[in-house]
């Protein structure tokens, strides 16, 4: 049974359709990337598989529980429990620590662990930040910090929005790899949205996502 699995959704802004019919199964251990033009709603999507954005038709599943089934305080827990987002803007707590930022996850499910912590921000390339606030960091060290975040409590389902996109060649793939053996080690699904060819071409599976729902794009062979 596929871990996620997306039947017919689709999605309007008023009386404009965002996208339709789009029908996505990712089974656990798989990293699927989804490529698609600027402004067909790659973004979009992942907050819907999400439950963030509310959608116009069809059902999201992850681990057989129906997202857009679930009130929103039961949707806030599942999130909380299975599922790790990295966000285009970060949305780091800007009177947090780079510790406590990435220690959330953890902290909110009542399992603290510096251990943890530390491990992944050196995972990330950032061991030894664990006391520096958000201001003092640049573009690039931010969005590590959303990623270690994502990745700390290792969620079921990992919803990646361009995470390397402020990143560097070298740190890009970094952080390609580590997505990549989370999804190995920890049986996780990984659906990545990116308009990085290099990037999609880590992972096992590239679709590309048009307004009238997903078309395959091909499979590719992990470096």
């Amino acid at each position: 049974m596929a871990l996620l699995e997306i039947a017919s959704l689709a999605k309007c802004y008023g009386e404009s359709p965002v996208f339709a019919s789009v029908d996505l199964n990712v089974a656990a251990g798989e990293f699927v990337a989804i490529l698609g033009e600027s402004g067909v709603g790659k973004s979009t999507l992942l907050n819907a598989i999400a439950g963030l954005d509310r959608v116009d038709a069809g059902s999201v599943r992850v681990a057989g529980t129906d997202i857009h089934g679930l009130a929103e305080p039961a949707q806030a827990v599942f999130r909380r429990d299975h599922l790790g987002f990295v966000f285009q803007a970060f949305h780091v707590l800007p009177h947090l620590t780079v510790a406590a930022n990435v220690g959330l996850p953890l902290l909110l499910q009542g399992k603290g662990d510096d251990e943890r912590v530390a491990s992944m921000l050196a995972a990330v390339g950032l061991a030894g930040f664990e006391a520096r606030l958000p201001q003092t960091l640049s573009g690039g060290q931010l969005q590590r910090v959303a990623i270690a975040r994502a990745l700390v409590h290792r969620p079921q389902l990992i919803l990646a929005d361009e995470p390397t996109g402020n990143l560097d060649p070298a740190t890009a793939d970094r952080i390609m790899t580590l997505l990549a053996e989370q999804v190995r080690a920890q049986r996780a699904a990984c659906v990545l949205a990116t308009h990085s060819r290099a990037a999609a071409a880590r992972a096992d599976r590239v679709v590309t996502l048009t307004p009238n729902g997903i078309e395959a794009s091909g499979s590719v062979d992990r470096p």
